[in-house]
């Protein structure tokens, strides 16, 4: 009877020791969500939202937080914007068959990481009257991050244009296009030609649903 008692003691204390160290283990599994800006709150709240969030339901109920580079105000810079003379409209390729419809509406020029860029950012030319923002700009860029702590395929930033010729750029908000979260999304192919020959340590990284 004796034995029996202790028999029973030792398996208890080995399943209680085995139910700790599985929650400590989930408990370390979850991601740690520090302080962030307004940004990354509403992208997140968008994640979790269902008529807005790309993701899967399964991935959206598994969603806490995208992976944010730490904001850097030395990656909020201000670009000089040339609007080119004609309108020059094409059909930019996308990671699908399907083509999206964009004016080439100008360059940017701005200094970073002690390095000067120019850029070409673009309209979109598929937006119905309602959607039309004649404020807004799209910039898809590439940087050296891209495949190592970013997505490989580069990523975008919406612009604000002011009336003169000068328009903020801030970098901690650059986001990844759809696809990276779901095969069902078309999204356009940055252009070559937009480049950042610097890492940009700024904005979402690369996304890892694990």
């Amino acid at each position: 009877m004796h034995n029996l008692l202790i028999i029973t003691f030792l398996t208890l204390m080995i399943v209680l020791v085995i139910i700790i160290t599985v929650l400590s283990s989930c408990n370390e599994q979850k991601r740690y969500i520090p302080n962030l800006t307004e940004f990354q709150k509403e992208l997140n709240s968008s994640f979790k939202d269902v008529t807005k969030s790309p993701l899967s339901k399964n991935d959206r109920q598994d969603f806490v937080s995208l992976d944010f580079f730490d904001f850097d105000s030395s990656y909020v810079v201000n670009a000089v914007l040339t609007p080119y003379k004609r309108d020059s409209i094409f059909d930019m390729k996308t990671n699908t068959d399907r083509m999206h419809t964009y004016n080439k509406f100008g360059k940017i020029k701005f200094n970073l990481n002690d390095s000067s860029f120019e850029l070409n950012v673009y309209e979109d030319k598929e937006l119905t009257n309602e959607q039309i923002n004649i404020d807004e700009l799209f910039l898809p860029f590439y940087d050296n991050t891209n495949g190592i702590t970013t997505y490989s395929g580069g990523r975008y930033i919406d612009l604000k244009v002011t009336k003169d010729s000068i328009i903020s750029i801030d970098f901690n908000k650059a986001y990844n296009p759809y696809c990276v979260y779901n095969y069902k999304f078309s999204c356009p192919i940055v252009p070559s030609e937009n480049y950042i020959s610097s890492e940009i340590k700024a904005g979402v990284k690369d996304y890892n649903k694990n």
